[in-house]
């Protein structure tokens, strides 16, 4: 039998009945032998997440809190959070002495770092002692170094070694530690990064990601009512949709169990026999023609269109052009370009202030014979593995916008022929999402 690493999600570790759930879970399979909980989330829609409560807590030791609270007042909210949980699985535990530690540290000066992982440290310790399993530390396997820049390779070869040693366990998110032991945080999201590498670690056969939906959805449900939930997706995929603003996974979540080959499962722990979304390096399943797998996109760019006469004979334009967006810190988006043509994409915020400077140095650096300046844009990207080389793809998005009224702007497609980028005014930016996925989501429901 494999082992699979389960990681929970704020919401499913929100409160006592959540962790009945998380529990029940577990129990269910044998091989579910690694949990990663994150910090207790929002139980309702006007509660405040744990993390919030610990960085208003360390702020409160050096200015004072938004909302009136001495740092007493507000641990004692995150203190009384945790012994409600306990208290209501009726486990027989004293989390009080870990409580005054945290308080202690925290209140000593241990810093932002120390305190937002205060939250999952108190979980896991919780979880822990719920599921009867070993509490291991990432403190003692995550390894980042002296500037707090994360150490993949030798963060392996501990959690391979430490783990190696349990045939179970509970290993908090978020964080790790510094050479000198001092704690250091992922970014917000962290935890799924956490699962990841743990998952690598024990070479497991399956990561699942416990959240509260049943899997990746098509498109934004604020957008589209009720979008279908994607059954697979491969890693370049989900890449290429959280580029574009999906709210998926972590960024830096996949590539741990990317590099091992680790298939991840996005499960619900409200719903836990709903399929999910499957994520795999290559699809498994047997896709079908001309399948568009979700539909991303995002607001405020910026075209930059430059146009010269025999543009594509002058050897090293592209060069100037790029060395120009280099000198100015700036990275680009997208490149489209025709014969005497050539268009760059920026974020609209990136260029804020220093436009007029910019074009100065491209006409100065390039000399066309026109340019134009497009504010204003959205992009918007169908993905999909299926797509490629299926005749009447294209057609087919096209023909919906047009049928839509809506007028595009600009249109690129990477030679992989994984995606295909619309750019419309950001006022037709909901209607772009809604007629292509009308066009491609006609199917039945899973």
């Amino acid at each position: 039998m494999g082992i699979r690493v389960c990681k929970f999600g704020g919401s499913s570790v929100a409160d006592a009945d959540q962790l009945r759930k998380v529990r029940a879970i577990i129990e269910a399979r044998a091989d579910r032998c690694f949990v990663v909980p994150s910090a207790p989330g929002k139980r309702y829609s006007a509660d405040e997440k744990v993390t919030d409560l610990l960085y208003r807590a360390d702020s409160a030791t050096r200015s004072p809190d938004p909302k009136g609270l001495a740092f007493d007042q507000i641990f004692d909210l995150i203190a009384e959070r945790y012994r409600k949980i306990v208290s209501d699985l009726g486990l027989a535990y004293d989390l009080d002495p870990a409580l005054a530690d945290v308080h202690a540290k925290i209140r000593g000066g241990a810093g932002p770092d120390y305190a937002a992982s205060r939250g999952e440290y108190l979980c896991g310790l919780i979880v822990a002692r719920l599921l009867d399993r070993p509490f291991v530390d990432p403190a003692d396997m995550i390894v980042f170094d002296a500037k707090g820049r994360f150490l993949p390779e030798e963060t392996q070869t501990r959690v391979a070694d430490r783990l190696g040693r349990e045939k179970s366990g509970v290993v908090p998110g978020f964080y790790g530690a510094q050479a000198d032991g001092s704690i250091k945080t992922f970014s917000r999201g962290g935890s799924d990064m956490t699962g990841s590498i743990v998952a690598r670690g024990v070479g497991a056969e399956l990561y699942e990601n416990w959240t509260d939906v049943s899997g990746l959805l098509m498109t934004d449900p604020r957008i589209v009512e009720r979008p279908r939930t994607i059954p697979s997706i491969t890693y370049r995929e989900l890449r290429e949709l959280s580029y574009m603003g999906a709210t998926v996974l972590h960024e830096e979540a996949i590539f741990p169990v990317r590099i091992a080959g680790i298939p991840v499962q996005i499960l619900n722990t409200n719903a836990p026999e709903d399929p999910g979304t499957r994520i795999t390096a290559a699809g498994h399943d047997a896709v079908p023609a001309g399948r568009v797998t979700g539909i991303a996109g995002r607001k405020d760019f910026t075209i930059i269109a430059l146009e010269k006469t025999l543009m594509n004979a002058e050897i090293g334009y592209g060069r100037r052009l790029l060395s120009v967006l280099e000198r100015h810190g700036l990275s680009w988006e997208h490149m489209p370009s025709g014969i005497d043509t050539l268009s760059i994409i920026l974020k609209s915020d990136a260029v804020d202030g220093k436009l007029d400077q910019l074009l100065a140095d491209i006409r100065e650096a390039c000399q066309p014979d026109s340019i134009d300046v497009e504010k204003g844009i959205a992009l918007v990207a169908t993905v999909g593995r299926g797509m490629s080389h299926q005749p009447g793809t294209a057609a087919r998005l096209f023909g919906a916008l047009a049928g839509a009224g809506i007028n595009i702007r600009m249109i690129d497609q990477g030679s992989s022929e994984l995606n295909i980028i619309v750019g419309v005014e950001n006022a037709d930016f909901e209607r772009t999402v809604r007629a292509i996925y009308a066009a491609f989501a006609s199917a039945p429901r899973n």
